[in-house]
């Protein structure tokens, strides 16, 4: 249960006042929904203002404030052209003050002749006249403040408005006890967490706040997944020894590579032990993950338990399941795979064939853990795409085994080093840093959009001769409609060309419909798939050799490393188009061309980190955890280490969460919402 301490700062935001239906609306879609989200809301930037009573020309490319009077109201003949209101100050110096965007009805309603108002803008000098473009009235009873922090905002809501229901906020902030360690925060010079609050609002300069902030919020992360882990070890598993007699079946072409040996002797260690395995897989796409995985499915069975593999998406799980019944042919294992469409008598049959022990392996969607879901003996759980599962999801797959099941959870997507600790640190680690034989690297070059006729051609060509290609659309204004809206305008302008054989995908079909289209490109029925970033995840069609992917520029690195991986994996020769817009931002060109030196997924992962700076940490936004709001990748490398330690400290000398310190840490838990990690305290 919450603390009721936090109660005030977790109600509605609609409990503030002057807050109803219409202004939650543009906070919603800030993610703003509780009193907490706008204290977390912190400001981007500020603005400083200077007040004066009167208009001078050595306060040009300054934001003031000043009393004005209206004078004289001047419209443009043009329905669009600007309006002006000639205003003057005490000293009876002039201004313009102009507005854009044809509405002079509104300029006058808020600036009527004759009466004072008091204004706010940067002051310009446009000829001879001075100006302030689009000025901001200030009402007489607001405060003035030299400092006023700017706020990422979305339509309907201004950074004043914002400002003043955060100090609604903070008005219901309580005083909290102290979590930190008394030496690191003397160390530091940090406030108290209330008053960090208050002054990074008051003063988005301030670094000690912000620092003060990103702190606990990291310093809770990392608690968690202490209590996580400890908690882990504590538990008594089952000891899953194989005897190596299915493997010593399997006829392999190939042979493992080093990474892929070494980490399945690390997973048959922790298997062997008595408390739950909990190991992160990261490998780079087409590493091989798959067939490590395959092998501690393998190991499980051997000792006579059942192993579940969870994947995100019903493609990705019946993918999953012809690989291993592919892999696995010929060996005396059952494999099943249940997905939220199966229904009837045949999912009957799974679950009887589960309860009763004759399914040796389950491949499926989350569906695999719900409750009806009965296994006679879980012993090990292969969780894909690990970053798409919340810690809570884990805890259920605990449930369902006789004892906690081995946990072996897989990463396609390669995490720096620096936040493997942040988003991984209650689990051990193994890389896969090393591709199998056979791969080739992908040949990647940047084309301008320009262009896009040649790409067509080039495409033409690629179909004649019998191979497959991807053609990925943009993400538009971060809009499910708008990606939807450019995936059907290619997929058609590519059908006036190539008729049939072109298909399209993307997130809003239904998955059977989905899966459909999947099947008809997987069988070589279609030669062209359109998709949104559906297909970014797992999707395997050997003979797809080409990808082209539009507005590659708006694409985060990882995601474009994501993409590039559903080529090259039939061997030979496999080209990536990186299709960009003309105006490029910096880090755009240095993404891009980083794109076109490496196909080292952990280089790239490294580097994103370091060119987004603030922005997300895993290159998409589809993070099933909690991510960082607080802790910008900066502060969050320069603080983990700190954190990471004194949340051990916690947990082995100060008494866990008993203690006064852990009192005071189990609010954090909860005031920065990572109590997952509460609710497997025996006590809590």
């Amino acid at each position: 249960m919450r603390p009721d301490i936090l109660n005030p700062l977790f109600a509605e935001v609609q409990a503030l006042k002057g807050v109803g239906p219409t202004l939650a609306k543009p906070l919603d879609r800030l993610g703003i929904a509780r009193v907490v989200d706008l204290l977390f809301h912190l400001p981007s930037g500020w603005v400083d203002r200077v007040a004066r009573d009167e208009l001078m020309e050595g306060d040009v490319g300054r934001t003031i404030t000043i009393t004005v009077t209206p004078r004289e109201y001047r419209t443009s003949s043009s329905p669009r052209g600007p309006t002006r209101v000639q205003a003057v100050d005490a000293h009876g110096n002039h201004v313009s003050l102009v507005y854009f965007g044809g509405s002079s009805g509104w300029a006058k309603k808020q600036l009527p002749l004759g009466e004072a108002k008091r204004i706010s803008g940067k002051l310009e000098q446009y000829g001879q006249e001075l100006q302030i473009i689009h000025p901001e009235i200030v009402g007489e009873d607001d405060a003035f403040r030299e400092r006023e922090a700017i706020y990422p905002l979305s339509e309907g809501m201004t950074s004043r408005r914002l400002a003043g229901l955060v100090e609604q906020a903070l008005g219901r902030a309580p005083a909290l006890a102290e979590w930190i360690e008394p030496s690191l925060k003397a160390r530091h010079g940090w406030p108290d967490w209330r008053e960090a609050a208050a002054r990074i609002h008051a003063d988005p300069a301030d670094a000690t706040a912000r620092a003060r902030l990103a702190y606990d919020e990291v310093f809770a992360n990392q608690l968690a997944l202490s209590i996580v882990r400890a908690d882990t070890r504590r538990r008594r598993g089952r000891a899953l020894a194989g005897d190596g007699r299915l493997r010593d079946m399997l006829r392999l072409p190939y042979q493992l590579t080093g990474a892929q040996a070494r980490s399945v002797r690390e997973i048959e260690g922790d298997m062997a032990q008595s408390s739950p395995m909990l190991r992160l897989l990261q490998g780079d796409v087409g590493s091989g993950k798959t067939l490590v995985a395959a092998m501690a499915l393998l190991i499980a069975v051997e000792a006579g338990a059942q192993g579940a593999m969870l994947a995100p998406t019903e493609i990705l799980a019946r993918q999953h399941f012809e690989t291993l019944r592919r892999t696995l042919a010929g060996l005396p294992v059952e494999i099943a795979v249940l997905t939220g469409r199966d229904k009837g008598r045949a999912r009957e049959a799974t679950l009887m064939g589960l309860a009763d022990g004759s399914i040796h392996i389950l491949v499926g969607t989350h569906a695999i853990f719900q409750e009806a879901v009965g296994y006679r003996d879980l012993g090990l759980v292969v969780v894909d795409e690990q970053h798409r599962f919340g810690v809570a999801e884990r805890m259920l797959l605990q449930d369902k085994g006789r004892q906690p099941p081995h946990v072996l959870a897989m990463t396609a997507t390669p995490i720096p080093r620096t936040l493997t600790l942040a988003l991984h640190g209650e689990m051990d680690q193994s890389r896969l840093d090393e591709m199998p034989p056979g791969r080739e690297p992908i040949e990647t070059r940047v084309v301008s959009e320009e262009r896009v006729d040649e790409v067509v051609n080039a495409l033409g060509r690629h179909l004649s001769e019998g191979k497959q290609a991807y053609w990925v659309c943009p993400l538009v204004e971060e809009s499910e409609t708008s990606d939807l809206q450019a995936a059907e305008a290619r997929a058609a302008a590519l059908a006036s060309r190539f008729g049939d054989r072109v298909g399209l995908v993307h997130g809003r079909m239904r998955g059977a419909e989905k899966d459909a289209v999947m099947a008809r490109f997987s069988a070589g029925d279609t030669g062209v798939l359109v998709a949104t970033t559906v297909i970014e995840v797992g999707v395997d069609v050997p003979n797809a050799t080409l990808i082209v992917i539009e507005h590659a520029d708006r694409f985060g690195l990882a995601q474009l490393h994501q993409l590039r991986g559903r080529v090259g994996r039939g061997g030979g020769r496999s080209v990536c188009l990186l299709l960009r817009g003309s105006a490029l931002s910096e880090t755009a060109r240095a993404r891009l061309a980083l794109m076109r030196e490496t196909n080292d997924g952990f280089r790239i992962a490294e580097e994103d980190l370091r060119l987004r700076g603030a922005g997300e940490l895993l290159g998409t936004r589809q993070s099933g955890e909690a991510m960082f709001r607080l802790a910008t990748p900066e502060l969050l490398g320069e603080l983990l280490p700190a954190a990471t330690d004194d949340a051990r400290l916690l947990i082995d000398r100060d008494g866990g969460l008993e203690g006064e310190r852990g009192q005071a840490a189990r609010v954090a838990l909860y005031l920065f919402e990572r109590d997952a990690g509460v609710a497997l305290l025996r006590s809590g």
